[in-house]
């Protein structure tokens, strides 16, 4: 008699789900019937998923507990921070404060300035001499994660910024990320000492990186806000320089 699939070993059926996309394993394959929706549920199948498209390698294990949602976060995980490298204005920032000759958009190298690592990037929101703050706020259910996600399995919420300054002109920087509750209460906070750089810098690039982990249950918004001025009170543009700023959730992948 002719073998069908339903005749697969679970090694091979295992195999061959893998290759499905995750919506249709979800959706149609487990509906099959309870062989099916045993296998789909199956850990193995989600760490092969994971290898197929990336997410690990073979030999890579780091305690995971659940494949099935290492999968979702990993094939979820983008930068929740819209317009980051100024591309589209100030579209999505809210400018919380706009002081001396206000916020401004340039072209990277800039006056006095210097290329970022990332050739992807081409422009930089730029400060005053008056405080000048932006911010946005990620409703993190809006986005896909949610609340039971966050609360008991809780992500890695990874945080970059990139900040510059001019050759010739001091400035500072800050920056303050905020996870908060439902109600917009603060339940975490990374806000590094502010960076004061002196005039005749070298005006390189750098970056500043921070990883939530561990935090408390009950967090549903991130409120990423930076900014600064220059330090010499000159009027243009003459402080601190700020792009490709980014937030991501989900672990680490190889």
């Amino acid at each position: 008699a002719m073998a069908t699939i339903g005749d697969l070993p679970e090694d091979a059926l295992v195999e061959l789900l893998s290759l499905l996309p995750a919506r249709e394993l979800l959706r149609a394959c487990r509906a099959v019937c309870a062989r099916w929706r045993d296998v789909v549920d199956l850990s193995t199948l989600w760490k092969r998923k994971c290898q197929r498209e990336g997410f690990c390698v073979q030999s890579w294990d780091r305690g995971v507990t659940d494949w099935k949602v290492f999968y979702v976060l990993c094939s979820w995980k983008r930068n929740l921070i819209r317009n980051p490298r100024a591309e589209e204005g100030f579209t999505h920032w809210s400018l919380d404060q706009n002081e001396g000759d206000r916020w401004s958009i340039e072209t990277l190298p800039g006056a006095h300035g210097s290329t970022l690592p990332d050739p992807e990037v081409h422009k930089y929101f730029v400060t005053s001499f008056g405080p000048c703050f932006k911010s946005q706020l990620i409703t993190l259910q809006k986005e896909g994660y949610w609340n039971e996600l966050m609360d008991e399995k809780r992500p890695e919420i990874v945080v970059r910024d990139w900040y510059a300054a001019r050759f010739d002109c001091g400035c500072r920087y800050e920056l303050s990320v905020k996870l908060l509750s439902e109600d917009y209460l603060v339940l975490e906070e990374f806000r590094p000492e502010p960076v004061v750089i002196e005039q005749w810098s070298d005006a390189m690039w750098r970056e500043i990186s921070h990883t939530f982990s561990n935090y408390p249950a009950g967090v549903r918004h991130i409120l990423f806000q930076h900014g600064g001025q220059d330090t010499q009170f000159w009027a243009g543009w003459y402080g601190i320089r700020v792009t490709n700023s980014s937030i991501t959730v989900g672990p680490k992948t190889l």
